[in-house]
């Protein structure tokens, strides 16, 4: 049974959501704030963690920079949850290293498809090399790339989808679509799997 963190500061929340996990056949651990949250993740080391983002004494950022920290619990699949749905906190929360990030409220099937979602990747361990950080993208642009292309396949390798890529680079879903089409065409590949490997070559390649 898979070990699912949530750390959640509103309690009808919390109760909501560990009350779904049980009935999903998880088994959650449940936090009231981010540095319990933090101190529950280093001593239990959970399958994933759900995370709210606006909590008092340490908020669910400064709970995601703790766990990266920590080289075991980097590792972990994070997810944020939160009522804002900026673009910046998208943005923010991705570069930072989550695997995912969820407006609330969300509907239940949503919630349960991310984690399995994030789950499976976890499982054949697809994404653990290397970091969402657009300092990386040089690497990627000397395979011929332009730069926003480069970034387009930074986020393409860490599994996102090109609804995904267009919100956190604040373009449209059609231009994702063209730099998609362009990194198939200079990496000589026909699949977004053999897309991945190529960057995760070249950003592994990185001293």
């Amino acid at each position: 049974m898979k070990r699912i963190l949530v750390i959640e500061d509103e309690p009808e929340m919390r109760r909501n959501i560990t009350t779904l996990l049980r009935f999903k056949d998880y088994e959650p651990i449940a936090a009231e704030n981010g540095r319990v949250g933090v101190e529950i993740a280093r001593r239990e080391k959970p399958d994933l963690i759900l995370c709210d983002v606006m909590m008092p004494e340490l908020d669910g950022f400064g709970v995601l920079r703790a766990l990266q920290e920590d080289d075991v619990l980097a590792s972990i699949p994070f997810i944020f949850l939160t009522a804002k749905g900026e673009k910046d906190d998208l943005r923010n929360g991705m570069n930072l290293g989550a695997d995912d990030y969820l407006t609330k409220p969300v509907a239940n099937n949503e919630l349960v498809q991310a984690i399995e979602a994030r789950l499976n990747r976890s499982a054949r361990q697809v994404k653990r090399d290397f970091k969402p950080n657009f300092s990386s993208v040089e690497p990627l642009v000397k395979l011929g790339l332009t730069p926003r292309a480069a970034e387009t396949l930074l986020w393409l390798a860490q599994g996102k989808t090109n609804s995904d890529i267009a919100t956190i680079l604040g373009i449209s879903e059609s231009t994702v679509k063209k730099h998609v089409q362009e990194i198939f065409e200079k990496l000589g590949v026909e699949t977004r799997s053999a897309a991945t490997l190529c960057a995760i070559e070249a950003l592994s390649s990185v001293p």
